[in-house]
């Protein structure tokens, strides 16, 4: 099989079958988004969905969590991996987010990586899931999925990953192909026991069987 047979059949079955994947964090407008990215890196969207539903009624706008203590915010985020670090670093998202950005998030990349805990995979999945641009943020599951399926090559790192799987996907499917990729990880391609058995896609994959 290709590669190109390999990314036409992935787009296929999943153009099918999941048709609107979505990510799994809560958050109804940028700035609850964006907060929840930060909050999300390495660790679960369940447990920062525990965690934002108390946040977001104490700070439900940059305004109030620029104003706010870092100890406070510590004290709403201490369930999440790095609380110290995240609680400065949402602080400091959003001031600047306030003070350079006029409240708005923005849609660039590189803008977005200018503010405190926002990271290149961050950016990328805000410009995707907010302004649906063709970014495709690379996480564990991204990074993991895509090499055993064989969309990449043997990708030594995230951005590696990232560039290759932009190449091969259309602009507009690059933002459904990131949810699907992740969603994929998560619940049937997982890192220690790959549920090969329950995939329907191993016609495709260039790691089967992985058991």
């Amino acid at each position: 099989m290709t590669k190109k047979e390999r990314y036409e059949q992935f787009v296929a079955y999943f153009s099918e079958h999941q048709p609107a994947p979505k990510t799994e964090l809560d958050y109804t407008n940028p700035y609850e988004l964006l907060v929840a990215v930060i909050l999300s890196a390495q660790c679960t969207d369940k447990r920062v969905n525990i965690v934002t539903k108390d946040l977001f009624k104490r700070f439900p706008e940059a305004e109030s969590l620029a104003e706010a203590d870092v100890a406070e915010v510590f004290e709403y985020i201490r369930s999440i991996s790095y609380p110290n670090n995240k609680a400065k670093h949402l602080v400091g998202m959003a001031k600047i987010l306030l003070n350079e950005f006029n409240n708005v998030v923005p849609s660039d990349v590189d803008d977005l990586q200018s503010m405190p805990g926002v990271g290149r995979k961050t950016a990328n999945v805000i410009a995707s899931v907010i302004y649906n641009k063709p970014t495709m943020a690379v996480d564990t599951h991204v990074f993991r999925v895509a090499n055993r399926l064989g969309l990449t090559n043997n990708a030594k790192n995230p951005l590696e990953s990232e560039k290759e799987l932009v190449k091969h996907f259309s602009k507009d499917v690059i933002p459904l192909a990131h949810h699907w990729l992740i969603l994929h990880g998560r619940y049937v391609c997982m890192a220690r026991k790959p549920k090969c058995d329950e995939c329907a896609i191993t016609k495709i994959c260039k790691s089967f069987p992985l058991n």
